[in-house]
């Protein structure tokens, strides 16, 4: 599908942001001040969380509790807690979690660290939901994964063999497809409600979401389908037997 042009300037924001941040640790002769350093520096994908956040406030009606910058933390099943990139709440209750995540290089080094990474936040805020200890309504989990379009993010990665026979889905696939199937498989499991896996192309703002599922005209339409619902539910929807 044709990217969504309304994106474009907060994605232009990311990569200036990141430029911005390497070229801080440059100036201070900091070691890690090649791609690693637009990382640590932190605040990159600030534009987005922003313009996500703002969605979510898009009823003023509606008065919810959004967070996000700083420490966000949120307790887990199988671990003390976890810090999320956004959170919502409306009456002391957790109604959305999202995280935003981006791949600019490294793409063997850090694939597998991003897939375990969302595999495993899913998994312990639904276990812990079903512990009771985010309320009685059903938390809203989202994604948001910018990947760079780049020839090592793109170029099929070959089938090296395995111990068993693998899924015929991942032959002759790229990191960026299979960051694709991760989070397709992902939402229709139910783990998140709404993804997005968008390519953007180094220091530009159009980007490319040729699955309809993970585009950000879909997770908007989400996104903003979420207060709504949360407005429908009755006052006693919010209460603990």
């Amino acid at each position: 599908m044709p990217p969504d042009f309304r994106w474009n300037a907060p994605i232009e924001l990311f990569w200036d942001v990141r430029h911005q941040q390497t070229q801080r640790q440059v100036d201070a002769g900091l070691v890690d001040a090649g791609t690693r350093g637009s990382v640590t520096g932190g605040k990159h994908m600030d534009p987005l969380t922003q313009s996500v956040a703002d969605l979510f406030r898009s009823d003023p009606a509606l008065h919810v509790d959004v967070r996000y910058g700083g420490r966000v933390s949120l307790p887990g099943y199988y671990r003390r807690t976890k810090d999320w990139d956004l959170v919502v709440l409306y009456r002391s209750a957790l109604v959305a979690a999202i995280e935003f995540k981006s791949q600019v290089g490294s793409f063997g080094n850090n694939f597998n660290n991003r897939s375990e990474e969302a595999i495993g936040n899913a998994a312990d805020i639904w276990r812990a939901y079903e512990e009771g200890v985010f309320g009685p309504v059903r938390p809203w989990l989202g994604f948001v994964m910018l990947v760079e379009d780049a020839k090592r993010s793109t170029t099929p990665l070959g089938n090296p063999p395995a111990l068993f026979s693998t899924d015929e889905v991942f032959r002759d696939t790229s990191y960026l497809d299979r960051y694709r199937i991760l989070m397709q498989r992902l939402v229709r499991q139910k783990q998140y409600d709404a993804a997005v896996v968008a390519s953007t192309r180094q220091g530009e703002g159009v980007i490319d979401e040729p699955v309809f599922d993970l585009s950000f005209a879909n997770f908007e339409a989400a996104v903003i389908a979420r207060p709504a619902y949360i407005k429908a539910l009755p006052e006693t929807a919010f209460s603990a037997d």
